[in-house]
């Protein structure tokens, strides 16, 4: 009988499996959620602390997902950055793309990314101390460190937006850089 390799062992390459158990990890999610809550003074700073968690962690998806596509090309215009995370990169992470990307209608320099049922935020209990916690700015930070490393510097906040039929609808706020901006006009220009 073969031995079934440990996962050091095996290929970076896209595998059909999931990576992780969605119980474990939402386990660990939840873990780490009540470590930082210990170490910070309030809800804004606990959103910030899993806000930098994530950052971290899209890093590493970046790299992750680069060495895995190997086209050698790297995206610069910002739609399709942004289809690129709301496809492959959310499917990845969380086995679904993201339920919708919209532009802001007030400012051009801002998109929105729509989830109606955040995995995050489904096995999660928040106490009543703490309803504003939102557990996908988490999802803000990898948003963020995906778009910043791919020469994308901007801002990104996590909402709670709940809507009919969808209590935990969350909407990924990306506010991006002026400098991304005039880079992504004078592309129109050309």
């Amino acid at each position: 009988m073969m031995k079934k390799p440990n996962i050091l062992e095996r290929s970076l390459q896209k595998s059909k499996n999931a990576e992780i158990n969605l119980s474990a990890f939402t386990f660990m999610f939840s873990e780490m959620i009540q470590y930082s809550q210990k170490r910070v003074h309030g809800i804004q700073d606990l959103e910030k602390k899993l806000s930098d968690y994530g950052y971290r962690v899209g890093i590493r998806v970046l790299e992750l997902s680069a060495w895995r596509e190997k086209s050698g090309r790297r995206e610069t215009r910002v739609l399709p950055i942004l289809y690129f995370i709301t496809g492959p990169i959310w499917k990845m992470l969380f086995g679904k793309q993201a339920d919708s990307l919209e532009k802001g209608t007030e400012n051009e320099d801002e998109y929105m990314i729509s989830d109606n049922e955040p995995i995050l935020s489904k096995f999660i209990s928040i106490p009543r101390e703490m309803s504003l916690l939102n557990p996908s700015a988490f999802v803000g930070g990898i948003v963020e460190a995906i778009l910043d490393g791919s020469q994308f510097p901007c801002r990104v906040t996590a909402h709670s937006t709940p809507i009919e039929g969808f209590p935990l609808h969350t909407t990924i706020l990306i506010k991006f850089d002026k400098s991304v901006m005039q880079r992504e006009k004078a592309f129109e220009t050309r």
